[in-house]
This record gives structure tokens, C-alpha cells and sequence, in this order.
């Protein structure tokens, strides 16, 4: 039993990465399909794929490598807001991740989406959730 299905995913990534694995299957839900979405969207992962097998289903995420240096796409991930310290922030005041060459994935009334810095501005407090990734 996992109870914290993010931290869980983020995990599962980050150790293929460092086993330098192409493929890598987690427990799919509907929170961990988005971001994998915003993921693929953004070119950190090559590929996805749900299999619905079971109650739950998987989710196939094939990971992204530069082609002649064998260098990851994502060198890092890491959560932000956790479930025993939970960060909020203001649209005026969201942080930036690598000064704009990562990505801040974060909650919005119940939908996981990608915003950009000018877009948020426009939001009242949409940060539940964040992962920045960095290159």
C-alpha cells in the first residue's frame, strides 16, 4: 500500500533513469496519466502507453535519451509540496525553475496541467502541487 501515489512515481522514474532503463511501468491513476501527459507534451519522455490490465492498469513510460551521448532528458526530479510540508504560493509569486529551462507541474482545482509563467498570472492561488525538472 502506497500512500503517497506521486512521490511513488517520481521514485519509479528517477531509479530508471540512473539503471539507464528505456521502459519503465507504474501503477497508473488518473493524477499519474496527466503527468505524463505534461511530460510527453514537454519532450521529457519518448513515449507512453496505459494498458489497462487488472483493476488499475499500467502506464508504459518510455524514457527519452540524446541519441550519441546517452545523456537522460530529465537529469533531475523532485517534488516540492509534499504531503507532511505542503508549499502554496500566489500566482504573482510562483517560482521559476532553472531560471525557465525546467517545468513546474502543479494542481488546479482538480486538474493537472502545465501553465507557463505569463499564464498563471491571471490564476489566485492555483499551486497545490509542483515538480520542477531539470535539465
Amino acid at each position: 500500500m502506497n500512500t503517497d501515489p506521486i512521490a511513488d512515481y517520481l521514485t519509479r522514474v528517477r531509479n530508471a533513469i540512473k539503471a539507464n532503463h528505456r521502459v519503465v511501468e507504474i501503477p497508473a491513476s488518473n493524477l499519474k496519466k496527466e503527468i505524463t501527459k505534461v511530460l510527453f507534451d514537454k519532450g521529457y519522455i519518448a513515449n507512453f502507453k496505459f494498458e489497462e490490465v487488472g483493476p488499475q492498469g499500467i502506464i508504459k513510460v518510455a524514457l527519452k535519451y540524446h541519441p550519441i551521448t546517452k545523456i537522460p532528458a530529465i537529469r533531475s526530479i523532485n517534488r516540492i509540496s509534499k504531503p507532511g510540508l505542503r508549499k502554496y504560493a500566489g500566482s504573482t509569486n510562483l517560482p521559476r525553475v532553472l531560471n525557465g529551462l525546467g517545468i513546474a507541474i502543479y494542481r488546479y482545482q482538480y486538474l493537472y496541467r502545465l501553465f507557463s509563467h505569463q499564464a498563471t498570472l491571471q490564476i489566485r492561488y492555483p499551486m497545490l502541487i509542483q515538480i520542477p525538472i531539470k535539465w
